[in-house]
């Protein structure tokens, strides 16, 4: 499997493409490459670029790009993610699980019960390390599209695209009364709570903003758990 480098730039056929130092140590410490070995590029806007490192420093890297290949690895339907905060860690595996199974985005959202509060002069740092998690797992799983990550410091602010669902383990629809309807989707918003789950206001704010409950199962799971579950099923209805 070749090595994937996700890259901000714009690509192109026979362009020098820089790698900043970060990435050069793990192309060089971590994967072992040396100059002329082929890698893999891709910047988030669909297709790939098979590439060859033409330079490899502690400062940073360098490769010229072939031939780019119009591969597309995202699910049919584009599901997003709103997700309740909670403690940093937990938020970061649902980044990184979600981005392997193909989510198309995330809104990270305050909420009564959140145990994480993000105030403003931390905010763009750990939007920075969020934005990194994805990255690496969009570069691991072979994704061709790069998730974008928001945050959201109240739940009037999210934005619904498509079919919007939200997770609740009472009174809702049963997900294999709807599934099918997820294949006939274009885009799909899911609403995970934190841990101690949505309040009842906010649950009637999100209906009131035409979010269906949804009942994943007789278990309740954990609020990290949620999102990569929903995703592992929409695909296996998505790709049978």
């Amino acid at each position: 499997m070749s090595c994937r480098i996700y890259v901000d730039a714009p690509l192109q056929a026979q362009a020098l493409v820089e790698m900043d130092a970060e990435q050069a140590h793990y192309l060089k410490q971590v994967m072992r490459l040396q100059t002329g070995d082929s890698i893999t590029v891709f910047n988030g806007k669909g297709g790939e670029y098979a590439a060859e490192l033409t330079l490899l420093a502690k400062s940073g890297a360098q490769c010229r790009l072939a031939e780019k290949t119009d591969v597309d690895r995202e699910l049919a339907c584009r599901v997003h993610i709103i997700q309740a905060a909670n403690r940093s860690e937990k938020i970061e595996t649902v980044l990184q699980k979600a981005t392997e199974l193909g989510a198309a985005s995330f809104q990270i959202v305050n909420s009564e019960r959140a145990t994480l509060k993000l105030p403003e002069n931390k905010k763009e740092k750990r939007l920075q390390r969020w934005q990194k998690i994805v990255i690496e797992a969009a570069e691991q799983s072979e994704r061709t599209a790069l998730p974008d990550v928001r945050w959201q410091a109240k739940l009037t602010a999210v934005e619904k695209r498509g079919a919007c669902f939200v997770l609740h383990p009472r009174d809702a629809k049963l997900w294999q009364d709807i599934r099918q309807d997820f294949a006939k989707a274009g885009e799909i918003t899911l609403a995970i709570g934190p841990e101690g789950g949505w309040t009842q206001y906010e649950l009637e704010y999100l209906q009131s903003q035409g979010f269906e409950a949804l009942m994943f199962g007789q278990r309740i799971m954990r609020t990290e758990t949620a999102a990569p579950a929903l995703l592992a099923a929409i695909q296996a209805v998505l790709e049978v």
